[in-house]
Formats: structure tokens, C-alpha cells, sequence
């Protein structure tokens, strides 16, 4: 059953790709020139544009901000320094021997063959 199902989808995905070929060679054959499709428009008369006059620009009014008054802050805390620490020395790692490298297998070359002539 699913191979009849996909024997009919391939044969249906065929049939649009033959109809969509034609379809494309038909539209490359029937287009027309530019020159066809452009009619000719007069070209449109230069409207004169009015002088526009703007009123003067009012000034703003100085706005003046209330002055703050002064705050009486409390004297900086001072902050308690810290006891110094000394930690004990860090213990040093063993050094690892990794196995030497493996070196790089080489590939063979590869040539095509030189076709026979035919006479």
C-alpha cells in the first residue's frame, strides 16, 4: 500500500514539474517588449508655489528654580579595616606525561586516468 501511495505522489510531483516547465517556456516566449507596454505621458505642468511667511518666533519667559536649602549631613562612618589573612602556600600539582603524539596518517595520492586517445 505505501509504495502504490508513493508511486502515485512521484507520478503527481512529475505531471507539475512538466506542466510548470511549459508554463515557463510559454511565458519566455510571449513577453512583449518594453516598448509596448509604454505609453506616452505627457510631461506635467510645474505648479507655482506661494511664498509662506511665518510669524516671529515668541520668547520664551526665564524660568527661575527655587533654591534648596542646605541639608546638614551626618559624618562619615568610618570603616573598620580587615585582619589580614595568610593562607596556607598552594600545594603544586604533579606534572602529567602524556604518550608522545600519534603522527598524521598520510593520505595516497590519487590520479585519473589519462583517457585513451581514439583515432
Amino acid at each position: 500500500m505505501a509504495t502504490k501511495n508513493s508511486a502515485v505522489f512521484l507520478l503527481g510531483l512529475l505531471l507539475s514539474c512538466v506542466a510548470m516547465s511549459s508554463a515557463a517556456r510559454i511565458l519566455e516566449e510571449t513577453v512583449p517588449s518594453k516598448e509596448e507596454h509604454q505609453p506616452e505621458v505627457p510631461p506635467l505642468p510645474k505648479a507655482p508655489f506661494p511664498e509662506v511667511h511665518l510669524p516671529p518666533k515668541p520668547e520664551l519667559p526665564k524660568v527661575e528654580l527655587p533654591t534648596f536649602p542646605e541639608v546638614d549631613l551626618p559624618p562619615k562612618l568610618e570603616i573598620p579595616t580587615f585582619p589580614e589573612v595568610h593562607l596556607p602556600a598552594k600545594p603544586e600539582l604533579p606534572k602529567v606525561e602524556l604518550p608522545p603524539k600519534p603522527e598524521m596518517p598520510t593520505i595516497p595520492e590519487f590520479h585519473f586516468l589519462e583517457p585513451e586517445s581514439q583515432l
